[in-house]
């Protein structure tokens, strides 16, 4: 059979993190019926709250009508039962590794019919790595949203080695369905804007081990030069862990690159359990 928007009528979305939450939003913004699935309930009910939250912010700010909001929560499924999982689409955004995501997409494989489409929201895995280790690869492929994924624009469309074109074609179409702006990008180790941001900190943290300057005044000056937040500011709202995480995938895909290099200062910060505003602590405190 072949796949096409109109063939598309729900939407699984496994990991109800931050992303997997926003994800979920905008699927039913976008008149998709929903599966929100975690393996701890505690998880799925925060990020219920969050979604009513998100949409509440909406409505007062005239972007839906109360009637939108409700007509979203009600396409909102939440489960812990992974049988669940049945969809036309099945959007991953659970914990980077390799082998669990291999093992998730095995399983929902043995329970979806060949035509599901399977996409990774993963922001450092190469998708050709992910697809090889499951049945039909041609239909894995990377769907990237960015944080917040509901209110964040950009979505990047990865093809491994194995995706299909026609595949790959409607889950950019999905995602302009969804209001984002679509890119479509070949699967190299962190795409597009991870690859390019990567130097953003890395770079910032570099200024800070050679004591060119202190962090806050690095923050500031990228500031005033017009971004919106500094490179530490933005670790710490990223999470210090996800950020050093990335980079140390990174670094490892492009063969030990010595300009993807990852940060002693960061690496002391996870060991510490600064984690940024999550933890309290990063570069800057929060308590």
């Amino acid at each position: 059979m072949g796949h096409s928007l109109e063939s598309i009528q729900k939407i699984a979305v496994v990991g109800a993190g931050t992303m997997g939450a926003g994800i979920a939003q905008v699927s039913a913004l976008a008149g998709y019926d929903v599966v929100l699935y975690d393996l701890s309930q505690e998880v799925l009910d925060k990020a219920l709250k969050g979604i009513n939250k998100n949409l509440d912010g909406a409505v007062e700010r005239n972007k839906i009508t109360a009637e939108q909001k409700g007509e979203t929560l009600d396409r909102i499924v939440i489960t812990t039962d992974f049988q669940q999982l049945k969809a036309d689409v099945i959007v991953e955004a659970i914990i980077e590794k390799l082998d669990i995501k291999v093992k998730l997409f095995n399983d929902l494989a043995t329970i979806n019919d060949d035509n599901a489409i399977f996409a990774t929201n993963t922001s450092s895995i190469p998708i050709t790595q992910i697809a090889a280790q499951v049945p039909k690869p041609e239909r894995v492929v990377g769907m990237h949203f960015f944080n917040p994924a509901h209110i964040m624009k950009l979505v990047e469309v990865i093809s491994g080695e194995a995706t299909s074109p026609e595949i790959a074609g409607v889950i950019k179409a999905l995602a302009e369905k969804m209001g984002k702006k679509a890119v479509m990008a070949k699967d190299a180790p962190g795409f597009i804007v991870n690859r390019v941001a990567r130097h953003f900190y890395v770079e910032g943290l570099k200024v800070l081990e050679e004591n060119v300057a202190d962090l806050e005044t690095i923050d500031k000056l990228i500031e005033s030069s017009g971004f919106r937040m500094g490179p530490f500011k933005l670790m710490d709202l990223i999470g210090v862990d996800t950020n050093f995480s990335v980079t140390s995938s990174m670094f490892e895909s492009f063969h030990y690159d010595s300009k993807f290099r990852p940060s002693r200062i960061q690496q002391q910060k996870v060991a510490a359990g600064f984690h940024g505003r999550k933890s309290g602590r990063g570069f800057y405190s929060y308590e």
